[in-house]
């Protein structure tokens, strides 16, 4: 396959080429058509960082009829192919079609996010009666942070990589090692994240980390969706349900507060179906001020550490829905509220403003300085494990 897939209607009959369907002579079929696919997973190159290392792609193909390309710079995913309920495939996440647009757009697309997704306030944290610092590379509200590790994070790293398979189920395997010291972070950090693309249309993501001193650790992914189809207008229609009661509130500096916040009777609520753009831009609410609308972190009701519903996205008009099953206590949702227009899409035009959304499964932010958050440190001797399911389906 084509490195450079360009627009969508390419996507759709590369998708059906490889998944096995005839049906339609190279013409974009729906996935009904085409009857079962047949999973695979094939690799060639991406393009090279501009320090000069390879960078290779891997292509997906789920015996469900999903497909996703991903790439072993920042363990992340460049393309993802879902039907809509007519069978019609379109690729539903933002990302770029060169390793050039990941190197000098700075949105973190698709990308494994590590050591520590989310912020840390004014780029510190003491483990053990020492303080570190950390590089800040963020600054809402004027207020200086460190967002998703550093200045040179997990999202911008070529990992080691290896292809998998399991009866109908295919995967990539990345590893990495951050070393001692790596953007201040304590301890050698060894990491395995894997991805698992199974015959029920389910992207399962497995994280598991290891050290040699204690260090704080929160792995997450921060794909971006948008269920009509990557470049395809905003998100704002899209209905968002979140299995959270609470919320943690943030400072002008989006740092949580350290309490929790009840979500009931706030913009905030999306215990049943809200669309996204309701209540984005309520102005008297000082929670979307900071955050130019949504840009928080929900306290999920499962706290058990056990796999469990997290969030459902539903956009009617594709009729495309997802459930996000997660290990973790918490979910950052993110709408977009920096994306613009002057970032180019994969399909040849510009994304927009709220152009996608992220639903990042994670411990929340800032949790090395609040001691009253579950906890992120991982120690010599223990591993580091969790698991995030995203599963795709129709209604």
């Amino acid at each position: 396959m084509n490195s450079v897939v360009r627009d969508l209607a390419l996507a759709c009959v590369t998708v059906a080429t490889l998944a096995g369907c005839t049906t339609n002579k190279g013409r974009c079929c729906k996935m009904s058509e085409c009857g079962k696919s047949k999973a695979s997973v094939t690799v060639s190159p991406f393009g090279k960082t501009k320090t000069g290392l390879e960078v290779k792609q891997f292509h997906l193909v789920g015996a469900g009829g999903v497909a996703m390309d991903v790439i072993d710079y920042g363990a992340r995913v460049v393309r993802l192919w879902t039907p809509d309920r007519d069978g019609k495939l379109a690729d539903i996440t933002l990302g770029f079609n060169q390793v050039s647009g990941y190197e000098d757009i700075d949105l973190y697309f698709g990308s494994t996010i590590g050591r520590f997704g989310n912020r840390i306030r004014d780029g510190k944290f003491t483990l053990d009666g020492v303080t570190y610092t950390i590089p800040c590379n963020n600054d809402p509200g004027g207020i200086p942070c460190t967002l998703h590790g550093g200045t040179s994070g997990f999202n911008d790293r070529v990992w080691d990589s290896r292809t998998l398979t399991n009866g109908d189920d295919v995967g990539v395997e990345f590893t990495m090692t951050s070393p001692d010291g790596d953007q201040g972070y304590p301890g050698k950090l060894d990491v395995k994240v894997t991805y698992w693309l199974t015959a029920k249309n389910v992207w399962r993501l497995e994280y598991e980390a290891k050290t040699d001193k204690a260090t704080p650790v929160n792995l997450t992914n921060h794909v971006y969706f948008n269920f009509h189809g990557e470049g395809n207008g905003t998100i704002l229609d899209h209905e968002l349900t979140l299995f959270a009661d609470y919320m943690t509130p943030v400072n002008a500096g989006l740092i949580p507060t350290g309490d929790l916040a009840p979500v009931k009777g706030t913009p905030f609520d999306f215990t049943s179906p809200w669309k996204i753009g309701d209540r984005v831009n309520t102005k008297d609410n000082e929670q979307i001020k900071f955050g130019g609308g949504y840009d928080h972190n929900w306290v999920l009701r499962n706290q058990s550490g056990k796999l469990a519903a997290a969030a459902a996205l539903y956009e009617k008009t594709s009729g495309r829905y997802m459930e996000v099953w997660t290990e973790e206590p918490g979910i950052q949702f993110y709408c977009g509220n920096f994306l613009t227009d002057s970032v180019p899409s994969k399909s040849g035009g510009h994304l927009t403003f709220r152009g996608g959304l992220a639903l990042e499964t994670q411990h929340y932010p800032d949790s090395p300085n609040k001691s009253s958050f579950p906890s992120v440190i991982l120690r010599p001797g223990q591993l580091y494990k969790t698991a995030t399911e995203y599963r795709f389906s129709t209604r």
